[in-house]
């Protein structure tokens, strides 16, 4: 019953359906471009035309065809070490979109939580979570990362959590802000008159109405964390051979970048174009789910 006397979200079936029969085509893009990665990832046992860790210096440096050289048995060709680069791509994109993914949950796990009970309780609560999530605000993410993998062994475990750990600051302090403006509503206040729980209030009422914002954040930070484990596999402190990330093979085909375009191009692609399929959705849900905007 209390939850009737809240305000409308955007999220309600009649918008949904109609957003969904209106999808634009910017939203179409991006969602061809992240099931592509997401399909090969799932099934990269079954499609890798070679095995990603198999070494054949014969044949290092094929390049992709139709360029003078090719081979069609290696249709993305090879790298210096003879490894066909299309198994390698796909075999990377698994653990690129688990650290997104995997990041992605655990981040938003904390800073959900840390949002509710920051927003809700206010007071003491609200103080000193949002002082730790202004000094952590304070220093910049990719330095604090630096810090943390410079002393811990990196390590694909350690570039989870350590990811999860630097990005729910996001949610905390987006998820604070709604649930300060929720928390006055008809419905809440009705429900604690009727002597409803506090974590009742908090996971039956209030959550739901977060769960809107809590989706687009999630969606816009897997992009943001899928950039910064290539950008520290590039530097050699995200993930570790004999493992394949995108971020991986960028930095192995750095020093051949001037007569083997393609062992530092094809990761740079396959992480443009998912991030770019990401951010295009990510755009798309803001506008279905807030309430604010029009569809």
């Amino acid at each position: 019953m209390t939850e009737s006397i809240g305000l409308p979200r955007a999220g309600t079936p009649a918008r949904s359906r109609k957003a969904l029969r209106n999808i634009p085509f910017p939203a179409i893009v991006g969602m061809v471009l992240l099931i592509v990665p997401a399909f090969v990832a799932i099934f990269a046992p079954w499609i890798m035309p070679h095995d990603p860790a198999a070494i054949d210096p014969s044949r290092a440096l094929i390049p992709p065809l139709p360029f003078e050289g090719s081979d069609p048995a290696y249709l993305l060709g090879t790298d210096n070490l003879g490894r066909d680069m299309l198994s390698r791509l796909i075999d990377g994109s698994r653990i690129s979109l688990l650290v997104g993914v995997l990041g992605v949950v655990l981040a938003g796990t904390i800073g959900l939580a840390a949002g509710l009970l920051a927003g809700y309780y206010g007071r003491f609560v609200d103080a000193a979570i949002m002082r730790l999530v202004d000094a952590l605000l304070a220093i910049p993410g990719i330095l604090l990362i630096l810090v943390i993998l410079g002393v811990v062994k990196p390590g694909l475990t350690t570039l989870v959590v350590v990811l999860g750990l630097t990005n729910w600051v996001v949610y905390a302090r987006q998820i604070r802000a709604e649930v300060l403006e929720i928390r006055e509503r008809l419905f809440v206040e009705a429900a604690k008159n009727f002597g409803v729980s506090h974590t009742r209030i908090l996971l039956r009422h209030i959550t739901p109405n977060v769960m809107p914002t809590f989706i687009v954040l999630s969606t816009l930070s897997v992009a943001t964390i899928i950039i910064t484990e290539s950008s520290l596999s590039f530097l050699g402190l995200g993930v570790q051979p004999p493992d394949v990330s995108w971020g991986l093979m960028l930095t192995s085909g750095r020093d051949y970048i001037t007569n083997a375009w393609w062992l530092s191009t094809l990761p740079g692609l396959a992480i443009a174009g998912t991030v770019l399929g990401i951010l295009l959705l990510g755009d798309w849900l803001r506008d279905t789910l807030d309430p604010r905007l029009g569809v």
